[in-house]
């Protein structure tokens, strides 16, 4: 057995001076150098090789120490040929987003995302963006963009999380378009968080948050943060207070509404408007005041318009007064003889394919149109609904079936507006007691607006629906709106 007397580490060899009794079997090759190879065993016909080392036939060398090398383990000193290449990165067509070449684990994966973006496909564009491809400013732009214009939630939320984890993170304009859609999509407890984590804001950020509060029906948030708006010193413009009088409007807050529009012309020193005329009138007409209304029609300094009457004849209606309503068809007929009044019977159109509601449901945007028949279980869902609401109350309005046909086709046409069948269909295809989001392209009716807060009160649901003038949240059977819109 050997005995090692010393015994020091260096890299890929074992320097040490020992003293070698007689079982050590020792070899020596005819070469200049010998080669010895150093066999332990405890059995002398089955020798193991424990290491090899080289002697020099110099004489002259009177070292004791010798190097060794382990078997099986290769030296720095390796030729050229035998050295791995290194390996190779393509920088070309690289942007500033993506990581550095020193990163090994990148791999390059070339998917045009701004393409996909601009055919609608939004959601491959972030399923690759998941497997690692990496978007720049442009194409975080034009995935907000398309999300604004599908009224996708889910869609807008990866988007966010992925611009959370961005550079692009801080960027004002990229925050603002999320602002705007989580406003858009009625979720405004994501729209303030993206607001309250904005390093820096302009005026557009608070604009978008203000007309959001009002447009979903929550005018006091919105006015609240209008004057922490004031207080920071923003140089406020017309567009601003146009979202200001929509949040006193939203909300009934004439008085406030009244101070705001005098705020505007003396202390800002902006001129209002025809669309702040008619916000002031919005303001008095949802709270009910329809004689300061007309009143402050009648001492406006400019010739009131078409639109204006039309605000002022809409919350006359809302409000019973038929005296004010039939005073303003004349006044709108007198304007322009052309048009006909809403009250009286017209043909319906040949085609009748505009009246569309869209609902968002495991994560895909379904359209709905009233002229399509419901199929399946939706129409049995819609045929229980019409029964339990009227069991809790409901009376038809057919005042807003503008077709001359009798009292019972007019009755079944109010049952199969879009937005019912929307209503319907989202019962039956997302989980209980989550909220529906119905999208709108028309102004929605008056007996619908019942119908749904009833509807609101017995699936136990928040619908929310939003038509093109504003949001209505519905639930436990009221609407965020007051009945006025």
């Amino acid at each position: 057995m050997a005995s090692l007397v010393s015994l020091q580490n260096t890299g890929n060899s074992i320097n040490f001076s020992f003293h070698l009794k007689s079982s050590i079997t020792t070899r020596h090759s005819l070469a200049l150098y010998k080669k010895i190879e150093l066999r332990f065993s405890q059995n002398p016909y089955k020798l193991n090789p424990l290491c090899t080392y080289a002697a020099s036939n110099n004489t002259n060398n009177n070292s004791s120490t010798r190097t060794y090398r382990r078997q099986g383990v290769t030296t720095q000193r390796q030729t050229t040929k035998s050295r791995p290449k290194p390996r190779q990165f393509n920088t070309e067509n690289r942007n500033e987003n993506h990581p550095s070449p020193e990163n090994p684990t990148f791999q390059s994966i070339t998917v045009d995302l701004m393409k996909l973006c601009k055919e609608g496909k939004v959601k491959e564009a972030l399923d690759c963006m998941g497997q690692g491809v990496l978007a720049d400013y442009n194409v975080f732009g034009a995935l907000l963009d398309a999300c604004a214009d599908t009224n996708s939630l889910e869609l807008s939320k990866r988007v966010d999380d992925f611009l959370r984890k961005s550079k692009f993170a801080g960027d004002i304009e990229l925050n603002n378009k999320l602002i705007g859609i989580y406003g858009k999509c009625s979720y405004m407890r994501d729209a303030r968080r993206v607001f309250d984590k904005m390093r820096e804001r302009n005026i557009a950020s608070w604009k978008l948050m203000v007309n959001a509060y009002a447009e979903n029906g929550k005018g006091n948030d919105g006015l609240l943060l209008f004057e922490e708006m004031r207080k920071g010193g923003f140089q406020l413009d017309n567009e601003t207070f146009l979202a200001v009088l929509s949040a006193c409007a939203s909300v009934g807050a004439v008085q406030e509404g009244v101070m705001y529009f005098e705020l505007m012309k003396n202390e800002y020193r902006i001129s209002p408007g025809i669309e702040h005329y008619v916000g002031i009138v919005d303001v008095f007409g949802r709270a009910g005041y329809l004689n300061e209304a007309v009143e402050f029609i009648e001492n406006m300094p400019i010739e009131p318009t078409m639109e204006i009457w039309q605000a002022i004849r809409g919350f006359a209606r809302i409000h019973g007064d038929i005296d004010l309503e039939d005073h303003v068809e004349e006044l709108l007929l007198g304007l322009d003889p052309s048009i006909r009044s809403e009250n009286e019977l017209r043909a319906p159109p040949r085609k009748k394919l505009s009246m569309i509601n869209m609902i968002e449901e495991k994560n895909r945007v379904s359209e709905y149109m009233s002229m399509t028949p419901f199929k399946g279980e939706g129409n049995e869902k819609l045929n229980g609904l019409n029964g339990q609401i009227r069991e809790a109350g409901y009376v038809p309005d057919t005042r807003y079936v503008l077709h001359d046909i009798d009292q019972e086709a007019k009755e079944q046409a109010l049952q199969y507006h879009s937005e019912r069948l929307a209503i319907a269909y989202g019962l039956i295809s997302t989980p209980a007691r989550t909220p529906l989001r119905i999208i709108k392209n028309l102004r929605i009716c008056g007996d619908c607006h019942n119908a749904i807060k009833i509807m609101s009160k017995i699936v136990g649901r928040e619908l929310i629906v939003r038509d093109n003038k504003r949001f209505h949240h519905f639930k436990d059977g009221k609407c965020s709106c007051g009945d006025y819109w």
